[in-house]
This record gives C-alpha cells, sequence and structure tokens, in this order.
C-alpha cells in the first residue's frame, strides 16, 4: 500500500507539473495573463561604441518565465531580405548592452544576422527588483526567453537561432544550450563558470572551510539587509586601482572603468551586484548537464586570460564532433570585450553559418 501511495503521488506531482493543476477545468476557459510590462527605455545612442552605417536599431522588449520583462538592442542588416538566421548575445557579467554584448552583436548584424543583445533580468533596462540580483536559474532562463521571442520574430527562420555569451553569460549559454533544444548553436567568449568561481574561489584556491565561512558573511548579510530593508551592494570594479592589484583586475578597470567601456547603467562600472547573489551560484552548478549538449558549440579564450581555465575545463565536458575550443595566441580576458582586431569575428561568422541553415 505504501508503494502504491508513493507511486500515486510521484504521478500526481509530475502532471501537477505538466498540467499546471490537480484541478484542471475541461470547460476550455483559459486564464489570461498579460506578459509584457512597460520598461523606461533610453531612445538616444548611448553604447560605448559607434552605430554602424550597415545595420538597422531598434529597442525590443520581451518577457522571461518568471514574468521579468526585459530589455534588448535588435540589429538587423540593412536591405535584409526574407527570414533570417537570428543569435541572442549578452554579458559579460556586470555588463549591460550598451558594452561589449551590443558590440557583438552589432558586428554579427553587419555579416548577415539578425541579432539582440540583452539586459539580463535585474540589470540594466531590464525589468526586475530589488535591482542587481544575479542568480544561476533566472539568468540562464533569460537566455531562453530570448529564444522565445527571436522564434516568434516575423524576420525571423525559427529553425535557425543562436545564442553568444560573454565572460559569465558564457557558462549560462552553455547552461541554456543544455536546456534549449531550440538552440542550434552557441558560441562563448571569455567564458566564466560563475557556479565554480563562487563555490571555489579564483583558481579554486577555496576549501570547505573557507567556503563555510564565505556562507556564514554572506547570510550574516541576509539578516542585515532584511534588518534595515534594503540590500547591500557589493561595489563594482575596484576603484582607486591599487598599486598591487592583479594583472586581470587591472585589465578590468581599464576597460569598466575608463572612457573605453564605462556604462552608467553597468553594475562593474559603478556599484556592483547586490552582496548575497553568490549564495545561489555557490550551491548550484549550472554547468552539471553540460555533457548532454548534441547542438554545435564554438569555446572562444584567451591564451593569457586567468580564466582561460574556465573554458579548457568545460570544453573536455562536451561531446560531438560539432564543438571546438579556440585559443586566442596572446589575448587577456577582457581583450575578448571589445577588440576587433583580436575577436575572431570571421571565425565566429562562419560557425554560425555552418549550424545554422
Amino acid at each position: 500500500m505504501d508503494i502504491l501511495w508513493k507511486t500515486l503521488c510521484a504521478a500526481s506531482a509530475a502532471w501537477l507539473l505538466t498540467t499546471g493543476s490537480l484541478l484542471a477545468t475541461t470547460d476550455g476557459l483559459k486564464s489570461e495573463m498579460k506578459m509584457e510590462k512597460s520598461l523606461n527605455l533610453t531612445h538616444e545612442w548611448d553604447k560605448v561604441f559607434p552605430l554602424s552605417n550597415k545595420v538597422n536599431h531598434r529597442k525590443v522588449t520581451f518577457t522571461n518565465r518568471y514574468g521579468i520583462t526585459l530589455a534588448a538592442d535588435m540589429y538587423v542588416p540593412k536591405q535584409a531580405e526574407g527570414k533570417l538566421p537570428a543569435i541572442a548575445v549578452s554579458g559579460p557579467f556586470g555588463a549591460v548592452k550598451e558594452q561589449s554584448s551590443g558590440l557583438y552583436a552589432m558586428t554579427l548584424a553587419e555579416r548577415g544576422f539578425l541579432t539582440i543583445a540583452f539586459d539580463p533580468s535585474y540589470t540594466g533596462e531590464s525589468g526586475g527588483e530589488p535591482r542587481y540580483v544575479a542568480s544561476p536559474d533566472i539568468n540562464t532562463e533569460d537566455f531562453c526567453a530570448a529564444v522565445d521571442f527571436l522564434s516568434t520574430c516575423e524576420q525571423v527562420d525559427a529553425d535557425r537561432i543562436g545564442i553568444l555569451g560573454i565572460c559569465g553569460w558564457g557558462g549560462m549559454a552553455l547552461n541554456a544550450a543544455a536546456i534549449d533544444t531550440r538552440i542550434k548553436a552557441t558560441v562563448t567568449a571569455t567564458m566564466y563558470d560563475m557556479s565554480r568561481v563562487n563555490a571555489n574561489g579564483y583558481f579554486d584556491a577555496m576549501d570547505a572551510d573557507a567556503r563555510y565561512g564565505l556562507r556564514k558573511q554572506l547570510n550574516a548579510q541576509r539578516t542585515e539587509d532584511y534588518r534595515k530593508g534594503t540590500y547591500a551592494l557589493a561595489g563594482g570594479v575596484v576603484d582607486p586601482l591599487p598599486d598591487d592589484a592583479p594583472q586581470f583586475v587591472k585589465d578590468y578597470y581599464g576597460y569598466y572603468k575608463t572612457p573605453r567601456g564605462y556604462h552608467k547603467r553597468s553594475p562593474n562600472s559603478n556599484n556592483g551586484w547586490n552582496k548575497t547573489s553568490s549564495l545561489s551560484f555557490m550551491n548550484m552548478p549550472i554547468l552539471s548537464y553540460s555533457d548532454e549538449i548534441r547542438s554545435a558549440v564554438l569555446m572562444i579564450h584567451g591564451e593569457k586570460a586567468h580564466s582561460r581555465y574556465f573554458s579548457e575545463d568545460a570544453f573536455k565536458k562536451l561531446k560531438g564532433d560539432n564543438k571546438e575550443l579556440l585559443i586566442i595566441p596572446g589575448a587577456n580576458h577582457v581583450d575578448l570585450y571589445d577588440r576587433l582586431d583580436v575577436i575572431p569575428f570571421d571565425k565566429i561568422t562562419h560557425f554560425f553559418q555552418t549550424y545554422l541553415k
């Protein structure tokens, strides 16, 4: 009897997840919910790069599965005809679409793709409260929601959709590719595994005791935040820059804190993320099922990037002859944010043309 009861409970739970209700009606009536929420979008060109004369640009919005409305820049090649292959772009972690992701999206649009660069939930012009929260689940969902939008866009061929994630959103892109079978091709650039770096520290230097200490610190911060009714921010890229800062921190400063890449809505350029965002990443490895990705993957990293081991180790898990790791000689982590002489756009273009057909 106990076994029968457990079987019935499991079946009911599975059916609930599928249908949404144990009391589903059969009268054909539907409860409708307005998904889209209005955002206060900036209509001036406020990117850190100039607008190309080879593309048309406009702002678009779409909503993820959690009801958060996301803001994106859409880039369409001029004189485009018919339904186009499409690419959704996001990252780096702590950046906004006016920075690196927008540059990638615009450059790929120059090469014939319809592209969107979107702000993840809780950041930039996208919705979500409280502000400046990162989540392994919600931020992966943001990529899938971008695919929802592109799949229903009149100008897009829904069978030819790819994604591109930069830095921390490279890891989110791989996680999305493991979930979303509509994604036909994925590119990661200078990828961070945000679960690994939050749980283990840089270069896996954090042991279980250090991790426990960090958990105590972050949970004490939760109590303090709740008591005050506000969310403390961790601070963006360190400023002023200490003389003894590691080289990769100096590289980050050279992008986020100078005219090269500074943007007023970027968490890294300003006051950073909600301090307690690290907690969920510590317990939720985002690349657990990356070995089940069947679609094509191209991973790109700089030879001299401090983060190179993230891509190399993640690539080892991938299976199939449609996976490739490309190491760029002499490049550091930040070089792949915006250096057009370093980012291998010819290779990226060929990859997407090959697998989005």
